[in-house]
């Protein structure tokens, strides 16, 4: 896997060029920032970068460490490391808002015209999206106002990794031949299936999930009671029209997220509650 850093982890080599197309080639140039949270070493990180590779110029930069669940979490409470492998790709101690966030406010050099973050070794659909390192990548991107693009396989394992990254790039072209209007965040799922075998891409919207299942209580050595977070719920509200729907019928999910959390249809019943008190 390789980057675009130089030897300096706080000074990377970014192509000055803008997005454009090489009419030799046919392939379209772009500053992309890669992403993820499961680490620098994880295979998903590797087949997203090489799937953006023929879009233009990439700078890698990714959690130390699996960050899985970390959502928009920022470390304050210490400083970060920055290091960089033998091959540019730069990784920190920190997580993966931190990671796009240092790259934006102190390491590129110009701001990118895309960041994708993925591909994560399993789904982030309906709630998962609140937890989702992977989406918060994207998200903090977003944040600053870049174009952003979470992607995840639904099944653990990597299975059919090359389908996925192939779909990344599909969602990449075609943003890229027909663009999407202003900043835009994006969750792309794709079915652990063969590349012959998805029958399309749709827009989705977040299905629900139950409550996560409860927390599985054990010991540590010492006796001393410990305790591991339980699995996800399963769907709840997976309908016609929802992520969970599209990904069982064999299709690559895009659903188009929001950062405003505001209750909009509550609004209203709030402030007349507050006069009344």
């Amino acid at each position: 896997m390789q980057g675009v850093a130089s030897s300096n982890p706080a000074a990377p080599t970014i192509s000055s060029r803008g997005s454009r197309r090489d009419t030799a080639t046919g392939y379209f140039f772009m500053r992309i920032l890669v992403s993820n949270d499961d680490g620098y070493l994880a295979p998903g990180l590797t087949a997203l970068a090489a799937a953006m590779r023929p879009f233009g110029t990439i700078t890698i930069v990714a959690p130390e460490q699996n960050s899985s669940g970390a959502s928009n979490s920022l470390t304050l409470s210490r400083p970060l490391t920055v290091s960089t492998t033998p091959d540019g790709v730069i990784f920190i101690n920190g997580t993966p808002s931190d990671c796009v966030h240092i790259a934006l406010t102190g390491l590129l050099e110009q701001r990118p015209d895309l960041i994708v973050s993925g591909i994560n070794n399993g789904q982030n659909m309906g709630d998962d999206t609140i937890y989702s390192g992977t989406v918060a990548a994207a998200m903090e991107g977003f944040l600053f106002g870049v174009p952003s693009i979470a992607f995840s396989l639904v099944d653990k394992g990597y299975e059919h990794l090359d389908t996925a990254a192939a779909m990344a790039a599909e969602v990449v072209r075609r943003h890229v031949e027909q663009p999407l209007p202003g900043p835009f965040l994006l969750n792309v799922n794709v079915p652990n299936r063969p590349l012959d075998k998805i029958r399309g891409v749709v827009a989705t919207r977040l299905g629900k999930r139950h409550p996560s299942e409860p927390v599985v209580r054990t010991q540590n050595p010492r006796g001393e009671p410990i305790y591991w977070i339980g699995p996800a719920g399963g769907a709840k509200e997976g309908g016609p029209g929802t992520d969970f729907h599209a990904t069982a019928d064999g299709y690559v999910s895009v659903t188009p997220l929001q950062i405003d959390l505001t209750h909009q249809q509550q609004l209203d019943g709030v402030r007349a509650w507050l006069q009344r008190v």
